[in-house]
């Protein structure tokens, strides 16, 4: 018997807000623990939330990106459990009306553009960091209370490959909407991986395993392929799939069982009396809408169609939002975006991954970049010329005008030189001439290698071709 499987994704973002979702405390990654608190967060008896309008915001914009239906009347639950994450026992969250409902993501996978659909988003708060030592668990408050949505996919995927496409999108589409950083390092991308496996063509879903708080793409795609592998092998041996709660073991590439899993009712749902529901207007909807900003398939899009850029160059680009971003800046110093292209993909990622820099970083501004095409446009410098410039203002700063004057990297064109230059190489060098008068006209490229070695690289390259087409010709 063949069996399929069937995954669903509860993606937890955190939102790019100045305060926590119900008080005024502002968080910071790193902060010295449990100092970004007050009662409110605390959950200290008789203290009242008040909700964050712009968390709501972000909220209702991810759904506009997402394609969500938003909701004109939205309330607050309380979901029920004891935890010391959660200091005062439950978490403030949004039960039967979340802000948004349904959406879609259409998604390239392997190839494929594969359409994911969502159930709902819904806003709520994060619970605090727990930390476990030899004989003790630490808890840090700093993050308990900020502002949280929850991304709720229906069970619509059934591979680790459909998963990670699905969550690099989601992960980009929140990045370039200003929603959250999503750095998965900082907790700011969580996800709940929810498996299942069923005979190919039982219209009935299997029982489903749920793999709580996971951060890494790559650990997610261990999970569900060890998670599919195991259910499958169990149900093959006449097993019993039983639903639960499970996490995973990085190390060792397994998931193991945690818990029997809860449902709804095991957590009391109940409204939370001490907020009032959120309305929202069609005019506010619509305020939100037209706010917001290109996406990477629309950016993707404008570089092929309107800078010429390939289809593969335009992917690259926009994988990541604050490349594009400076890329973006770049073309507004150049029109050459072919060459701007060329180096961020090829000088710019080659030295950020070997010195571990984030492209804000580089000592290589946007408007440099610019400065070092405009040098090689007009035939000042060669493009390898161009590429040393850009490796030293890279490690150690400067400006691209005075390096090249500094370093002697002007480019020479003057015709006497490049002609004592070839006759020297054609004298010195007659096998590859008589191949070339033979009908090789290969053999010109060595002979293009001896000018540019004698010259140290400062010839101009086309100057140079056409100094030793003229030559070679007249020999045949």
């Amino acid at each position: 018997m063949k069996y399929e499987a069937t995954i669903g994704l509860e993606t937890h973002i955190m939102q790019k807000t100045a305060s926590k979702m119900f008080c005024a405390c502002e968080y910071e990654y790193g902060a010295a623990p449990n100092t970004h608190v007050c009662p409110v967060c605390l959950g200290y008896p008789g203290a009242l939330p008040m909700m964050n309008e712009k968390a709501i915001e972000l909220c209702c914009k991810a759904g506009l990106l997402l394609d969500c239906e938003i909701n004109s009347h939205s309330k607050w639950d309380r979901k029920n459990y004891f935890y010391p994450d959660m200091a005062k026992n439950y978490q403030i969250t949004q039960a039967d009306e979340p802000l948004c409902l349904g959406g879609h993501l259409e998604v390239d996978v392997n190839g494929e553009l594969k359409t994911f659909t969502l159930e709902r988003i819904h806003q709520e708060e994060n619970a605090a960091k727990n930390t476990h030592v030899a004989g003790a668990s630490l808890v840090d408050y700093n993050r308990a209370g900020t502002a949280l949505m929850e991304i709720v996919s229906n069970p619509c995927m059934h591979s680790s490959e459909d998963a990670l496409a699905y969550l690099a999108s989601l992960k980009q589409i929140m990045e370039y909407g200003e929603i959250s950083d999503c750095n998965p390092e900082k907790g700011q991308i969580r996800s709940d991986v929810n498996v299942s496996v069923r005979p190919v063509g039982q219209k009935e879903l299997g029982s489903k395993v749920e793999i709580k708080n996971m951060n890494s793409f790559a650990f997610i795609q261990q999970a569900i392929e060890y998670e599919i592998d195991r259910q499958t092998s169990l149900l093959e041996s006449g097993g019993a799939i039983v639903q639960e709660t499970r996490g995973f073991d990085s190390d060792r590439g397994e998931t193991f069982s945690q818990r029997t899993k809860e449902n709804a009712h095991d957590y009391r749902y109940f409204p939370e009396p001490d907020l009032m529901p959120v309305k929202i207007s069609t005019e506010q909807v619509e305020l939100w809408r037209s706010e917001l900003p290109e996406l990477p398939v629309q950016r993707r899009t404008r570089y092929v169609n309107e800078l010429g850029l390939p289809e593969y160059d335009a992917g690259v680009l926009t994988a990541d939002k604050a490349t594009s971003d400076w890329f973006e800046r770049a073309m507004q110093h150049t029109k050459n975006a072919k060459a701007a292209s060329n180096f961020v993909m090829g000088e710019m990622m080659r030295l950020l991954s070997e010195q571990d820099f984030s492209i804000s970083e580089s000592k290589v501004t946007p408007e440099k970049l610019a400065e070092i095409i405009a040098l090689i446009d007009a035939k000042t410098i060669s493009t390898g010329a161009g590429k040393q410039v850009f490796e030293i203002i890279f490690n150690e700063g400067g400006e691209p005008k005075k390096i090249v004057e500094e370093k002697g990297m002007t480019q020479v064109s003057d015709d006497s030189a490049l002609e004592s230059w070839a006759d020297d190489a054609i004298a010195a060098n007659p096998r590859p001439v008589e191949e070339y008068k033979a009908g090789n006209t290969a053999s010109i490229n060595f002979l293009m290698g001896q000018v540019m070695k004698a010259s140290r690289g400062k010839a101009n390259p086309g100057a140079v071709m056409q100094v030793l087409k003229k030559k070679l010709d007249a020999f045949c």
